[in-house]
């Protein structure tokens, strides 16, 4: 990797770790729904009047509109709203490769190579390491939404692999004008016209700077240069990055946010990322020569890289 490459590589992974302390300020001003609304509204708006809609069928982008912002952002808003410490929640959402991996499976016909299964089982104890922690010093609640939000991204990786974009940014503009008015109306029903009334009506600029930054910042310029990196490199190169999220979200959150880290969460910090990173492994290519098995007909190609689909958070 050149070196300014590498340098907006780690930029991104910091960006998308600091991600979630903006996220806990920004469900200060807001009610989760109506935020998580919020935010891919300025994602979406103006920049989907100046960028072309990208050549995939309509049915990819509203799947993963729907599986990403409403499944994925939506529970994850909601679980931090619920207690989910910002840091803890940027490591366990990174169980998201091992759903990746398991719906791919299921979907796409992709074998787990043992490397993978270790992986699963490594990230899987983590989890439950992490469980164990957090029931001890917060509400299961929020931990349950954000594994079910992790299982959401995993579905939409997988349909994101279907849909193949050619163009990243393009992609995730067109993708945030989905979830909108599907997050409009949960918020309305469940958090009631009150509420959503009230956080604007005091609205301030610690509020309007976390929905500018998590929509322009973090969705749509980080998106874009993780699409830029996946352009000119191969996805096992530009994929490891994303494993440094949870390190920039743990250690931001309690430089900012003043969140304990116990011995226990570093214990499932370390099994996590490490079960991520086998799961993320690729086969290597046979050598130049070596037959094929032939594939099943009907049967997709195999998903590259379980982590090269990833979504910022």
């Amino acid at each position: 990797m050149r070196p300014f490459h590498l340098f907006l590589a780690v930029c991104v992974a910091a960006v998308w770790g600091v991600n979630f302390v903006v996220i806990d300020i920004g469900l200060g001003h807001f009610p989760p729904l109506f935020f998580c609304a919020l935010r891919f509204l300025a994602a979406a708006v103006p920049a989907v009047f100046f960028v072309g809609r990208p050549p995939v069928k309509w049915r990819w982008i509203v799947g993963v509109g729907l599986m990403l912002g409403v499944g994925k952002f939506g529970l994850l808003f909601l679980g931090m709203h619920a207690g989910m410490p910002a840091g803890l929640s940027s490591l366990v959402l990174q169980v998201q490769a091992v759903f990746t991996a398991l719906f791919a499976l299921l979907a796409l016909g992709e074998r787990l190579g043992r490397a993978r299964l270790v992986g699963m089982g490594v990230a899987l104890a983590g989890i439950v390491v992490a469980a164990v922690d957090e029931g001890a010093s917060g509400p299961l609640l929020g931990f349950a939404l954000v594994v079910a939000a992790a299982a959401f991204w995993g579905v939409s990786n997988v349909l994101t692999r279907k849909a193949s974009p050619p163009d990243a940014l393009r992609f995730i503009v067109w993708v945030s004008t989905v979830p909108v008015l599907p997050l409009l109306l949960l918020s309305l029903v469940f958090e009631g016209p009150h509420a959503d009334a009230e956080a604007l009506g005091s609205l301030n600029w610690g509020g309007v700077g976390a929905v500018l930054f998590v929509a322009w910042v973090s969705t749509v310029l980080c998106f874009g240069a993780w699409g830029f990196l996946l352009r000119t490199y191969d996805a096992s190169v530009v994929a490891p990055f994303s494993l440094l999220v949870p390190v920039f979200g743990m250690s931001s959150s309690a430089l900012l946010l003043d969140e304990q880290v116990s011995p226990l969460r570093w214990c499932a910090a370390a099994l996590l990322v490490g079960g991520v990173a086998l799961t993320s492994v690729r086969r290597r290519p046979a050598p130049a020569g070596t037959p094929r098995p032939a594939r099943p007909a009907g049967r997709s190609r195999p998903l590259a890289d379980a982590s090269a689909s990833r979504t910022p958070s």
